[in-house]
């Protein structure tokens, strides 16, 4: 399975969807809090990961996240930003102005953004905790990049798949990614029909019933 086609299918669903699935498969992935910080677009992407930290002396340094942008190569690419602190920015206007040159899908920031109208103005989906104006400068530094890190309590590698709209962020593993799609897309097929049945008039709790859920487990791909 070609990865275009991996990131088609990731694409034609939803994060609840995707959500349904790793609980149906025991694996973690869905986030909470990680929500969009401007009504921006849905973002399905492939990782590449950057862990922040407390800057702990006041030694000039490159600006956090700029050599990650500027190494990236593909248009496949979503910034998963780890370790952003409490009411601090990690990110802003000038980087989503690089990241949007270099075909950079979006950003998800377990952290704050600044600057926030300066991505919505150039469509440049960004999801986080929230907006603040407090600059990074002094506060805040990349210790390391394509590195295993932890966002929102899930621990996230680079080149998992990324997926986030309205309801927030989840993340799929890179081994998982197959049989997790294969399972969204009857869940997908299963709710659409529920919903179909709910609207010519059949019962809700008949048609909303666990045993109709669990069917799902038993239905061909």
């Amino acid at each position: 399975m070609s990865q275009d086609s991996v990131l088609d299918r990731l694409a034609a669903l939803d994060t609840n969807t995707v959500s349904d699935a790793l609980d149906f498969l025991g694996l973690p992935g869905a986030t909470f809090g990680l929500r969009p910080l401007w009504p921006c677009p849905k973002v399905v992407g492939r990782a590449s990961t950057v862990q922040l930290a407390a800057k702990a002396d006041s030694a000039p340094t490159v600006h956090l996240i700029t050599p990650v942008v500027e190494a990236i190569t593909t248009a496949d690419r979503v910034l998963v930003i780890a370790g952003g602190l409490e009411g601090v920015s990690c990110w802003g206007d000038i980087l989503a102005n690089a990241a949007r040159a270099k075909n950079v899908r979006g950003s998800i920031i377990d952290g704050c953004s600044r600057d926030i109208d300066g991505s919505a103005a150039i469509g440049y989906p960004l999801y986080g905790r929230g907006i603040t104006m407090i600059s990074a400068r002094n506060r805040v530094v990349q210790v390391a990049a394509a590195c295993p890190v932890q966002v929102a309590g899930v621990a996230v590698a680079q080149d998992d798949y990324v997926i986030a709209d309205n309801c927030g962020t989840v993340f799929i593993a890179q081994a998982q990614i197959a049989k997790v799609l294969d399972l969204a897309e009857r869940i997908d097929r299963r709710q659409a029909g529920m919903v179909d049945a709910v609207r010519a008039g059949r019962s809700v709790a008949e048609v909303m019933h666990d045993s109709q859920f669990e069917a799902i487990n038993t239905e061909q791909p």
